[in-house]
C-alpha cells in the first residue's frame, strides 16, 4: 500500500517541478543502487530497440512472396526463383534460397536444408533476448537489494541514536522505497519489449514453417510437371437467347 500511494503521488509532484526534475531528484535520493538499475535500463532498451527494428525488417508479406516464387518457378525455373529469394529480405527468403540451392540433390536434400537453415534463422531472430530476460530479472533484484540496504541503514541509525524517531529512519526507508520502485519500473518496461519480440518471433517462425511446406509441395509439383498456381477461372459465358 505504501508503494501504491507513492506511485499515485508522482503525477501531482511532477506537475509542480516537472517529470525530468522529479526523476532526477528521486534518482539522487535513491542511493548507490540506483546506478545499476539505470545501467540495466539503458543497455536493456538498446537491445530491445535493436531487436524491434531487426524483427520489423525481417517481417515481410509472406503470402505475396510465396506467390512470386511460384510464378518464378513456372516461368524461369529454379534460377529465377533463387533470384526472387536473393532480392527479398527476411528469414523466409533465406530458407527458401537454401532449399532451392539443393534442388538438384533431390527433395530430401531440400527438406534437410530447409530444416537446418530454419534453425539458424531462428537463432538469429532470438539473438539478444537472453540478455533482455536477464535484465528483467536483475532490475527488481537490485531494487530489492537497495531496499534491504536502506532498511539496514535505518536500523543502524536507530541503534546509534538509541531512540526511534521518524527523522532517523526516514532516509533509509526512502532509499528502500525508491530503489524498489525504480527496479520494478525498469523490469516492467523491458518486459513489454521482451513480450513484443517473442510474439513477433513466434509469428515469423510459424510463417517460415508454413512457407517451407509450400516450397516442398511446389517443387514436388514442378518435378511432376503439374502447374504450381491455379489457372485463372474462365469467364462465364453469356446466356443464350430464348427460342422465338
Amino acid at each position: 500500500m505504501k508503494l501504491l500511494s507513492t506511485l499515485m503521488l508522482l503525477p501531482q509532484e511532477a506537475g509542480d517541478e516537472g517529470v525530468i526534475n522529479l526523476l532526477v531528484r528521486y534518482f539522487n535520493e535513491g542511493g548507490d543502487f540506483m546506478w545499476p538499475v539505470l545501467i540495466i535500463l539503458i543497455v536493456g532498451l538498446a537491445i530491445a530497440f535493436e531487436r524491434v527494428i531487426s524483427l520489423n525488417r525481417a517481417d515481410v508479406n509472406t503470402r505475396k512472396f510465396i506467390v512470386n516464387v511460384k510464378k518464378a518457378l513456372e516461368d524461369g525455373g529454379v534460377s529465377a526463383a533463387e533470384e526472387v529469394c536473393a532480392n527479398t529480405r527476411g528469414p523466409v527468403a533465406s530458407v527458401f534460397q537454401a532449399g532451392l540451392l539443393r534442388v538438384d540433390e533431390g527433395i530430401d536434400a531440400v527438406e534437410k536444408a530447409v530444416v537446418a537453415y530454419g534453425s539458424i534463422e531462428m537463432s538469429f531472430l532470438e539473438r539478444g533476448l537472453v540478455w533482455l530476460s536477464l535484465f528483467i530479472a536483475l532490475a527488481p533484484m537490485f531494487g530489492f537489494l537497495g531496499t534491504v540496504i536502506g532498511m539496514v541503514a535505518a536500523f543502524d541509525a536507530i541503534e546509534a541514536a538509541g531512540d526511534i524517531s521518524p527523522s532517523l529512519v526516514a532516509r533509509g526507508i526512502k532509499i528502500a522505497l525508491l530503489t524498489t520502485v525504480f527496479g520494478l519500473i525498469v523490469a516492467i518496461i523491458l518486459q513489454f519489449f521482451y513480450n513484443y519480440a517473442v510474439s513477433k518471433i513466434d509469428r515469423i517462425v510459424v510463417e517460415m514453417e508454413e512457407a517451407s511446406i509450400e516450397l516442398i509441395d511446389s517443387l514436388v509439383l514442378m518435378k511432376a510437371g503439374q502447374p504450381l498456381t491455379e489457372p485463372a477461372a474462365a469467364a462465364p459465358s453469356a446466356p443464350s437467347g430464348g427460342e422465338a
